[in-house]
């Protein structure tokens, strides 16, 4: 199996990861499965959500002036209904959940999306 990408960044997230590492140290995401966050993009200081078998690392997404890959996981019954999906982290106005990172900057992170094209579905299977 070919490994594709299924995790990008916008430069505007780009731009905001580099300003929360600065502030909060390395950091990871976590897709929110829509409980009372939405299905919003969750972002924490690496480690303090905890990953397990249940979860699926989608990639590390490496961010211009950030020292480390930047973990992006999701619920592996998550990943099942989105396996077909290429996601990009972007920010918008708003406020976002009480539990990101992000959350007092009045900004949010927001999933951007499309189904993986006939070459990448076909690298994925």
């Amino acid at each position: 199996m070919t490994e594709i990408s299924r995790i990008a960044l916008t430069e505007s997230a780009a731009d905001l990861i580099r300003r929360l590492r600065a502030e909060h140290g390395p950091l990871m995401f976590h897709q929110s499965g829509g409980c009372c966050d939405g299905s919003a993009p969750m972002c924490y200081p690496l480690g303090e959500f905890r990953t397990g078998a249940s979860d699926v690392l989608l990639g590390e997404l490496e961010v211009a002036g950030v020292g480390e890959p930047v973990g992006f996981w999701m619920s592996a019954s998550q990943f099942e209904r989105w396996r077909h999906t290429h996601l990009t982290v972007d920010v918008v106005p708003g406020r976002g959940s009480g539990f990101s990172l992000e959350a007092p900057e009045g900004v949010r992170f927001l999933i951007r999306s499309r189904l993986l094209e006939a070459p990448e579905r076909d690298a994925a299977e």
